[in-house]
């Protein structure tokens, strides 16, 4: 499996970003997919989490009210809608996918993206 992001950038304070990944492969809905951030010296954290069918979700405290993950199946894509963006949300974002199940732990996903930047301006 191949996830590809995008929709990262520079944004001043208070903006918003989309952040998407295209997954390749047709067992695309099999998977719960997430978003996890590592900012620089910093260790790789859970920002949103989805299963197969978006009814369950998981996020950090410090972005509940502000994003909001959702996904496509029909499209193969996970989508990060963030509102709100602080300083604090700088960091390179990383699309991840997992066979198990569900989960919200690094260990836990098979599968990354490469990573897109979101730097937020104060």
């Amino acid at each position: 499996v191949q996830l590809v992001e995008s929709g990262g950038g520079l944004v001043q304070a208070g903006g918003s970003l989309k952040l998407s990944c295209v997954a390749s492969g047709d067992t695309f809905i099999t998977y719960s997919m997430a978003w996890f951030r590592q900012a620089p010296g910093k260790e790789r954290e859970l920002v949103a989490a989805i299963n197969w069918s978006g009814s369950q979700t998981d996020y950090a405290d410090s972005v509940k009210g502000r994003f909001t993950i959702s996904r496509d199946n029909t499209k193969n894509t996970v989508f990060l809608q963030m509102n709100s963006l602080e300083p604090a949300d700088t960091a390179v974002y990383y699309c991840a996918a997992t066979t198990t199940g569900w989960g919200t732990g690094v260990p836990e996903y098979d599968y990354w993206g490469q990573g897109t930047q979101v730097t937020v301006s104060s």
